[in-house]
């Protein structure tokens, strides 16, 4: 019988709800903050879309969407996308801390990956890829949100990271 290498009072479970709830608790007020103060953010995606603070290179302004329309069903989009991230997010907090006593963490971590790799995409692949080059956000002294993309973005990743260590205990799911 070989003895299992993993200490059993390992701290990194606790670590892992405490990150996710973190996580969780922002993509909520992002999401909070955007339903109950819909026109701040509204402005910053119609601005980004619209390409109207950017360099105006007339080999790039082909790509910008003018229509208000078409700019508030992206931003409706987003704001659907952080809650159901936020949701799975919470979810996944409750899961870790419900698994931190009966040391079954398959569940938590489903969770936490599906909400960290929706927060990864929004933040990656919509705000960093698609707004700050696409949409050249960059060239924008006024709606240039790639920093805080970039923050959260890594913070996400951070957390997907430490849950999906195998130090987590998934011999016990």
């Amino acid at each position: 019988m070989s003895a299992d290498p993993r200490p059993r009072s390992s701290l990194l479970p606790l670590a892992s709800t405490l990150l996710v709830g973190t996580v969780a608790l922002y993509m909520a007020l992002v999401a909070f903050s955007n339903i109950t103060d819909f026109g701040t953010n509204q402005q910053f995606v119609r601005h980004v879309l619209a390409m109207d603070t950017t360099f105006k290179d007339e080999d790039l302004m082909w790509r910008a969407i003018t229509s208000t329309g078409l700019q508030d069903a992206a931003y409706v989009a987003i704001i659907v996308w952080e809650t159901v991230a936020a949701l799975l997010l919470v979810a996944a907090t409750y899961f870790w801390a419900a698994a931190l006593r009966s040391r079954a963490f398959r569940t938590a971590r489903r969770y936490s990956t599906l909400g960290l790799l929706m927060v990864l995409l929004l933040f990656g692949a919509g705000f960093m890829a698609i707004g700050g080059e696409w949409f050249v956000m960059w060239q924008s002294k006024t709606w240039n949100g790639l920093d805080a993309a970039l923050r959260v973005f890594l913070l996400s990743a951070v957390v997907l990271l430490v849950t999906c260590l195998p130090q987590n205990d998934p011999a016990d799911d």
